[in-house]
């Protein structure tokens, strides 16, 4: 059992952001028997690994949904939707990612701070801010090795869209724990009318596919 998601050998959370190292994120089960032994991922996410060497073998496996007010890393189950993610005085970085290319609206951040957007560039950005949301785009699954789209380093209210053509899409929250920091956006697939009109966007855009 993997606590996340492993795909193309790529882990989601990211060892980045997970509490445990990944040695501590896989839990094997060798013996037979009666195990009762119980496992809790620390996101929407796990996976189970199976070898079955005889016909007539096997396991039973029994999943319970359990509440969680303050969900952190999520992968979302649909390609469209709404999400508010909430870290209350806690120092750990959230994830949310997305296997699509979407167009992604900000329509809310808190972060105790004053307004802004800001392009991710080598000079800039918001590093040493200690809280800021960052959107990152990539082929893979994990965050860590994604390229840097855009940093929101201040609170705002309003919106603030970005069309994402890469195959997966990240919408990452870093926090201090000095802050409730919290943000709402909304997501939905890009379809290919979109990206024909995709001068019309405000932000520049990356990892389009070709047309």
């Amino acid at each position: 059992v993997f606590d996340g998601w492993i795909l193309k050998g790529e882990k989601f959370p990211s060892s980045l952001d997970h509490p445990l190292p990944t040695s501590q994120r896989y839990i094997d089960f060798c013996e037979s028997g009666n195990i009762q032994r119980s496992i809790r991922s620390s996101q929407n996410v796990a996976m189970i690994f199976f070898r079955i060497h005889q016909p007539g073998n096997g396991f039973t496996v029994t999943v319970k949904k359990n509440a969680n007010l303050f969900p952190c890393n999520v992968i979302s189950q649909t390609p469209s939707g709404r999400f508010t993610m909430v870290i209350p005085h806690q120092h750990r970085n959230c994830s949310f990612s997305i296997i699509y290319p979407v167009v992604i609206k900000i329509s809310d951040l808190i972060l105790g701070r004053l307004n802004g957007l800001f392009l991710k560039k080598p000079s800039a950005g918001c590093a040493g801010v200690g809280d800021f949301v960052e959107l990152l785009g990539g082929t893979g699954l994990d965050p860590s090795k994604m390229f840097p789209l855009a940093d929101l380093c201040h609170s705002f209210h309003g919106s603030a869209q970005m069309k994402i053509g890469c195959d997966n899409t990240v919408l990452r929250m870093v926090s201090s724990g000095k802050h409730i920091n919290r943000v709402t956006f909304e997501y939905h697939q890009l379809d290919l009318q979109e990206t024909e009109n995709r001068k019309e966007n405000s932000i520049e855009e990356f990892c389009f596919p070709s047309i």
